[in-house]
């Protein structure tokens, strides 16, 4: 299966809220957002992502046949920081595991670097999250270390996992 990253358009809006309102997905991301993800919520990050500084947050759809499937973004830090960019991603469950989200993170990382000067892109994965872990090793970030008792998830305190590629990598 062939994925593609493109920009959002507010018409995603609905297989957006369809993804995100599975708790399962929820469950292996931050806190904030709502559950059931509604439309009007889609719409809502669809608009904040398209009106974001372009040099500072790079986010796209995740697509397969132009369906919207899932969302991955790179998003710049700060100060001393600035070259370097978290990322983070998520994809519906029925696609997981069959390598669509490796190919979005190449496609995202390969973008960053063409387009900008950052130098590092990184990813904390829940250290439970296997999945997200290998799919970020068969891109080829490097591991760097496991951050103990770094978030509170769902009341449980746990491991998240530090992962990296830098732009000579690539």
């Amino acid at each position: 299966m062939n994925c593609r990253i493109r920009k959002w358009k507010l018409s995603d809006a609905k297989d957006l809220s369809a993804t995100l309102s599975n708790k399962k997905i929820q469950d292996n991301l931050r806190d904030g957002l709502p559950y059931p993800y509604l439309e009007q919520d889609g719409i809502d990050f669809i608009s904040s992502m398209l009106s974001a500084n372009e040099d500072e947050t790079f986010a796209f759809a995740i697509t397969l046949d132009d369906k919207v499937i899932g969302s991955i973004a790179v998003f710049r830090q700060q100060n001393i920081h600035r070259q370097t960019a978290e990322m983070g991603y998520y994809i519906a469950e029925e696609y997981w595991g069959k390598g669509i989200m490796t190919e979005a993170v190449k496609q995202i990382c390969e973008y960053v670097f063409k387009h900008s000067d950052i130098l590092r892109i990184y990813a904390e994965p829940f250290a439970y999250n296997i999945g997200s872990c290998r799919v970020l090793e068969k891109a080829g970030f490097q591991y760097e270390g496991t951050l103990r008792s770094n978030a509170v998830k769902n009341g449980k305190v746990i491991d998240m996992k530090m992962y990296s590629l830098l732009r000579e990598e690539q």
